[in-house]
């Protein structure tokens, strides 16, 4: 499995959605979003304002995990259970590898010191991350990201239908959490998917979630995750004009980069060999993912070539077909095709 599931449950209620393109060609000159802030007091970007979403050529691997405890019954497969995820937290010890957060990961991937570092993240902000999670990682001392849904502290996971309820992190929480070093990243408003929302939406569920969010930590909040893994070029914009430093998805795309890290979900089957697969995949999604991306680029350079010669040397452009009586395709009325019912 390498989405999150579940259904989408609102909190942005009388927000209407819109159709945005999904677009990711031209990444590099992407536009801003020219979104209006929809309260005065959401902060800006922390970010330059000519700084462009630029694809990288390989992502650092991050590892995906929701819930740590005991469940009987778990149909998203989202919950590792204790004696599971402490093996897989020794497996990486014994590994030479170090777990951290994804603040901490970016930054020596920044400085050339990321080689045997992997990012754990906890996606939902379940209260059994403190119960269960943070004792493991502390005694290897491990650092993790969890991504927490600013507006349900306290509540439950009601976003997943089907799934059993879990209870979700507190604001006191939240806050110790944080005070003690681990980093507190946004999952937005609500748990609601980010494609096809207004750019008001989108500025609300980024900037909204990031301001609540920085009063209960007392800081910064520097990291995005989207809900459901679910991005767009759209919504990786909000999020970069928000003031976010990256934000992770899931899987491998176009979008790929520092506002669309992918990583590697983990579940309660995944044993030493099935992490070292993934390990692997994760590399060969890298390869592929440059490769496509190169490709693209080739083709619309090749068309950009092509456009820029014909407007140099218009006599190189092709002559078109004429029709009987001498008369050129497309140089007549342009009222007779429609005046003779529309057909060619």
């Amino acid at each position: 499995m390498d989405v999150e599931r579940g259904s989408v449950r609102s909190a942005l209620s009388g927000v209407l959605r819109t159709a945005v393109p999904r677009t990711v060609g031209a990444l590099a000159d992407a536009p801003r979003t020219g979104a209006r802030r929809a309260q005065a007091q959401l902060p800006g970007s922390r970010r330059p304002a000519h700084e462009a979403i630029v694809p990288e050529t390989s992502s650092p691997w991050i590892l995906m995990y929701h819930s740590v405890a005991v469940e009987k019954e778990d149909p998203y497969r989202l919950t590792v259970s204790p004696e599971r995820f402490a093996e897989q937290i020794a497996w990486l010890h014994r590994r030479g590898r170090r777990g951290v957060s994804v603040r901490e990961l970016m930054r020596a991937r920044a400085a050339g010191r990321a080689d045997d570092l992997v990012g754990l993240t906890f996606d939902d902000g379940y209260a059994d991350f403190a119960r269960h999670a943070v004792p493991i990682l502390q005694a290897y001392g491990f650092t993790a990201t969890a991504y927490v849904v600013a507006d349900l502290l306290g509540r439950a996971n009601d976003w997943d239908e089907k799934g059993p309820r879990k209870k979700l992190l507190t604001v006191q929480e939240v806050t110790e959490l944080a005070a003690a070093g681990w980093e507190i990243g946004s999952h937005g408003l609500g748990h609601q998917s980010l494609p096809g929302l207004s750019a008001e939406a989108l500025a609300v569920q980024t900037r909204e979630s990031r301001r609540a969010l920085e009063e209960v930590v007392g800081g910064p909040v520097t990291g995005f995750c989207y809900p459901y893994g679910a991005v767009d070029l759209p919504a990786t914009l909000a999020v970069r004009d928000a003031g976010y430093d990256y934000a992770c998805a899931i899987a491998h795309s176009p979008l790929t980069g520092r506002y669309a890290l992918p990583r590697c979900y983990v579940g309660d089957r995944d044993g030493a060999w099935r992490l070292r697969a993934k390990r692997g995949r994760h590399h060969l999604r890298d390869t592929v993912t440059e490769l496509r991306r190169s490709r693209l680029a080739d083709r619309l350079e090749r068309g950009a070539r092509l456009d820029r010669g014909a407007r140099l040397d218009p006599a190189a452009r092709p002559e078109r077909p004429e029709r009987p009586g001498g008369e050129r395709a497309g140089s007549g009325d342009a009222g007779t095709a429609k005046g003779s019912g529309g057909r060619a």
